[in-house]
């Protein structure tokens, strides 16, 4: 859907009150912020409630709209409140929350309607398929993938039943977003749940080696490209910056855009000031994904970035008009307005003056007094009407005041409680055993020992048909616009082939399956963590789900559905090739990042070129049948990446017999 306006909404971060002010006074339209919970900046300062509804009547007077993030990963116990949350947020304005979850966005499509959503960026939208899955859940925008190019921005927007959204400026993950599991299964701390521990920015394969740690975007170089793309809104990353960072940027993008023309060297190097990780990065902009766009943040970057003179932001107060009216036995009247919004109220009833009867001048005092609010009115905007020989106390005029104040200041809707869905029960997970062999060549080395498994995938690159005894294909967790019609072809003519279940780790790719006849699987990039996106995933035709990785065994029996036993769990899928940079493609499938205690982690191709960097341990979890019996899980998925042959039947032997593995192991959490 190409926006209706002339110019991209310019949406400005705010990870404190301050910053919000400076993305109001920099010319933002809209900001977009987050609460004490529920957003994927959890160590950001963020905003408590009083502050959300102040946030919000501040920015609605500058017309500038607020978008509230309620994009992280959520659990069962956690869902009805965050649906309870939505629901304050609707209240007190909020002009759209954003979201990754697909079971919150049910509710609050059910539930609070009035609300509307954005699907986040965690979302994984990759093509027109996934932004049509995205409306199709009731949401009115799209933020896409930030690895897009140009052409495949060009292509959603002109297929997309719904706004879309692209990243403008700001720091960019290696990892395509919703599908970094690195931070959360090896340090502990989850960024799918507002976490991360940035794993990405230090060294491996030596200590002065950052492969991972990409330069900032900018897109400052492409503003024309951007406006003439047709997408609504162009939004700067950045609720961990600081209030400085947040207005510089902003209006270094905002005159750009009012110019209609992409940035100079002068503000090129203003926006390196502020902040740059050895300057910035347009490569998947413009489709050149190579080392340029790796970076790091260097003393000389930092001293910059100092010597730039502090800023301090202070609310800017909106002027408004008014007329005052007040006559004997009529309750007093005041009119306010701010051009845009008119307010009326009425207070006490003026009584016959004693003595020291009202006159204009006392009242044009107390009338302009706007205190703590965020207006002004100059007594000469102000017209009084008051009847001679009349009275009335100050407190009366005072409170008169702060009612017609309060009520033009007010964002709030009326929105009635509605009925909930209660939560659905878990099924009964059937007895089921998959695996996946990344390395198809690896499969036909091993097979299946004794028939162990129910179901086999493996990459839709290279697959035989069901020759081998595979019927199962892995669908690529990315599959942009440019590639969609090469895959999906591929797709079908492995269905004729008898190949009959496809496991699906993305949204925009489900529909297309389910039409070329194959039964889907959800892969655990579906991130599954709570019981109402599973039932949301159920009715779209999805009976067999992998459940996140991220869930202990109780939250995994809440929810139903199967689990990693053993493997090493994809921690980050990139855009680039880090094999083909760092080792040549001589080393496709025996490449390693090495972190600084020594561990070391497998990376392999995926289609066409993007790699997954898998953990440097397996889970395993072949001793602990009791325990995956009694928390439900009869579906166990198996993933076989640089085993040997001889190791893959060494781990089906021990999953047979129950015994542990030698060497390190991860655990499912009980």
């Amino acid at each position: 859907m190409r926006r209706k306006t002339p110019l991209p909404e310019l949406l400005a971060p705010a990870g404190s009150f301050e910053a919000m002010l400076a993305a109001v006074s920099a010319g933002a339209d809209a900001v977009y912020l987050g609460g004490a919970n529920f957003g994927a900046r959890a160590f950001a300062k963020n905003f408590n409630a009083e502050e959300m509804a102040d946030a919000v009547r501040y920015c609605h007077l500058h017309g500038v709209k607020v978008y509230v993030t309620v994009n992280t990963a959520l659990y069962d116990r956690e869902i009805e409140e965050a649906v309870a949350y939505c629901y304050g947020l609707c209240r007190i304005g909020v002009d759209a929350v954003i979201s990754t979850d697909l079971g919150l966005i049910r509710r609050i499509r059910e539930e609070i309607p009035e609300l509307p959503v954005h699907i986040s960026t965690q979302f994984s939208v990759h093509n027109t398929e996934g932004v049509e899955f995205a409306a199709s859940l009731g949401a009115e925008r799209a933020v896409v993938a930030r690895e897009l190019s140009l052409s495949d921005i060009r292509s959603a927007v002109e297929n997309s039943p719904m706004e879309i959204e692209v990243f403008l400026h700001g720091a960019l993950c290696v990892c395509h977003s919703g599908q970094c599991l690195f931070s959360s299964l090896v340090g502990g701390r989850s960024g799918n749940r507002g976490e991360c521990a940035q794993p990405c920015r230090l060294p491996y394969n030596g200590k002065n080696s950052y492969p991972l740690s990409l330069r900032d975007l900018s897109l400052a170089g492409h503003i024309r490209e951007l406006i003439a793309s047709g997408v609504s809104s162009l939004k700067i990353e950045g609720r961990m910056k600081s209030p400085d960072y947040v207005y510089r940027v902003t209006k270094i993008y905002r005159t750009l855009l009012d110019a209609n023309r992409n940035a100079g060297a002068e503000e090129q190097k203003e926006l390196a000031d502020v902040f740059s990780r050895g300057g910035f990065t347009d490569g998947y902009f413009t489709g050149k994904t190579f080392s340029p766009m790796t970076g790091v943040r260097s003393d000389a970057d930092k001293e910059k970035t100092e010597g730039v003179e502090k800023l301090y932001f202070a609310p800017i107060r909106i002027p408004v008009s008014g007329r005052a009216v007040f006559r004997l036995g009529v309750p007093c009247e005041l009119t306010l307005t701010d051009g845009k919004k008119t307010v009326t109220v009425t207070g006490d009833m003026p009584t016959a003056a004693q003595n020291a009867p009202l006159t204009k001048q006392d009242l044009s005092t107390r009338l302009c007094k706007m205190g703590s609010t965020y207006l002004s009115l100059d007594p000469k905007d102000l017209e009084i009407e008051v009847e001679p020989g009349i009275n009335l106390p100050p407190s009366a005029v005072n409170a008169l005041r702060r009612l017609a104040a309060e009520k033009l200041q007010d964002t709030s809707r009326d929105v009635p409680d509605r009925a909930g869905r209660s939560r659905p029960a878990a099924p009964r997970s059937p007895a089921w055993k998959t695996a996946v062999f990344y390395d198809g060549a690896l499969f036909e080395k091993t097979g299946d020992p004794d028939g162990f498994f129910d179901m086999i995938f493996i990459p839709l690159a290279g697959h035989p048909g069901t020759s081998t005894g595979a019927f199962g294909v892995i669908v690529p967790p990315v599959v942009t616009d440019a590639e969609f019609e090469e895959v999906k072809s591929a797709l079908a003519d492995l269905r004729e082939k008898g190949v009959t279940h496809a496991l699906v780790g993305n949204p925009g790719m489900i529909r297309t399956v389910k039409d070329l006849g194959y039964l889907p699987v959800g892969d655990f990039r579906l991130n599954v963590n709570n019981s109402h996106t599973a039932d949301g995933y159920r009715e779209r035709g999805i009976d067999a789900l992998i459940l996140s990785p991220e869930l202990t065994l109780p939250m995994m029996r809440d929810v139903g559905g199967g689990a990693i036993v053993y493997g090493r769990i994809p921690l980050m899928l990139t855009e680039r090739c880090f094999v083909k940079e760092n080792g040549g493609c001589s080393q496709c499938g025996k490449f390693t990042l090495t972190d600084r205690m020594g561990k070391r982690f497998p990376i392999l191709r995926e289609y066409p070129h993007r790699n997954q960097i898998f953990n440097s341990v397996p889970t395993y979890m072949g001793d602990r049948k009791d325990a995956l019996a009694k928390a439900g899980i009869r579906h166990w998925h198996f993933l076989f990446t640089v085993e040997t042959p001889a190791a893959v039947r060494g781990v089906i032997a021990s999953f047979k017999n129950g015994t542990a593995l030698s060497g390190e192991a991860r655990r499912i959490k009980m």
